[in-house]
C-alpha cells in the first residue's frame, strides 16, 4: 500500500500540475513549467523511489503502467479519489490503511465474495444506490470544518 500511495504521489503530483496548463511536449518541459517548490517535492519523492529496493520499484512501474493503460474516465476517478485521501486528516489516513491492509489480508474468495455481494446489493436496491450517491455528493459539497465534525462524531460513535 505504502508503495502504491508513493506511486500514486509521484504520478498524482505531475497529473495535477498538467491539469493547471496545458501540457508542454516533453517531460523536461512539463518539469521545467513547474513552481520550484512542486520541483523540488518532485526530486525528493524521486530520491525516495530511487532508496527503494529494485522489486519494489519495478512494481510501481508497473503500477504506473497499468493506470496509464484505464480509460480516462478510470484514470479521473483515481485522481479524484487521491485529491480526497490527501485532505484526511494522518489519522484517518492510517485508518483507512489499516482497513484496507484488513480486507487485503482476506483469502482471494471472501475479497471477491465481499465485492459481489456489494455489487449485488447496489444493483437490487436502487434506493440504497440512490442514497449512497446523494450522501457522497453531501460530502463533497461540505466544507472541511463540516466534515471533520461528522467524522469526530462517526469516532465516538464507533467508540461507545
Amino acid at each position: 500500500m505504502r508503495t502504491l500511495l508513493l506511486s500514486m504521489l509521484l504520478w498524482g503530483a505531475s497529473a495535477l500540475a498538467q491539469e493547471a496548463t496545458p501540457p508542454p511536449q516533453t517531460a523536461a518541459e512539463r518539469f521545467n513549467a513547474l513552481p520550484e517548490a512542486e520541483k523540488q517535492a518532485l526530486r525528493e519523492k524521486l530520491k525516495a523511489f530511487k532508496a527503494l529496493p529494485k522489486e519494489e520499484q519495478e512494481r510501481i512501474k508497473a503500477n504506473l503502467e497499468r493506470f496509464k493503460s484505464l480509460p480516462p474516465e478510470d484514470q479521473q476517478r483515481i485522481r479524484d479519489n487521491l485529491k480526497h485521501f490527501m485532505k484526511l486528516t494522518p489519522e484517518e489516513r492510517q485508518e483507512l490503511r489499516q482497513r484496507h491492509r484488513a480486507f487485503r489480508q482476506l483469502p482471494p474468495e471472501e475479497r471477491k465474495e465481499l465485492r459481489q455481494k456489494l455489487r449485488q446489493y447496489l444493483r437490487e436496491n436502487p434506493e440504497a444506490r440512490e442514497r449512497m450517491r446523494e450522501n457522497m455528493k453531501r460530502w463533497r459539497s461540505l466544507s472541511e470544518e463540516q466534515r471533520q465534525q461528522l467524522r469526530e462524531r462517526a469516532r465516538e460513535r464507533r467508540q461507545r
